[in-house]
């Protein structure tokens, strides 16, 4: 079950992208397209099919977002409760104490000259 909701969630991601990327540009930050002057025009043009667009974006994002939340509720299901560092394997070895008498290295001095 969580693989079908995991496959219709990222159908869902795909086609809002696909949805957003077809919609023309209302402010025409960086002079592409646009709703400026020139003849260009965007993929689907007229009051209808931007309204249109903005309705599946907004029925999109909607499924996106309940997808979202399902897979969280199952995921939080599936697992057992508790820290995931109690599920840590023991270490093995236990680390070296230290000695007792510290060791403080000797500086070196000049041999003698003949």
């Amino acid at each position: 079950m969580e693989s079908v909701v995991l496959v219709i969630h990222l159908i869902l991601a795909i086609a809002l992208v696909a949805v957003i990327l077809m919609q023309r540009s209302e402010g025409g930050a960086l002079g592409m397209g646009g709703s400026g002057g020139g003849g260009g025009g965007g993929f689907m043009t007229g009051r209808a099919a931007a309204d249109v667009l903005t309705r599946t974006t907004a029925i999109l994002a909607t499924c996106f977002i309940a997808t979202s939340i399902i897979l969280a509720i199952m995921a939080s299901q599936s697992r057992e409760s508790g820290s995931i560092l109690d599920q840590a394997p023991a270490q093995s070895e236990a680390p070296a104490a230290p000695s007792s008498t510290p060791t403080v290295p000797q500086p070196k001095t000049p041999a003698p000259q003949n």
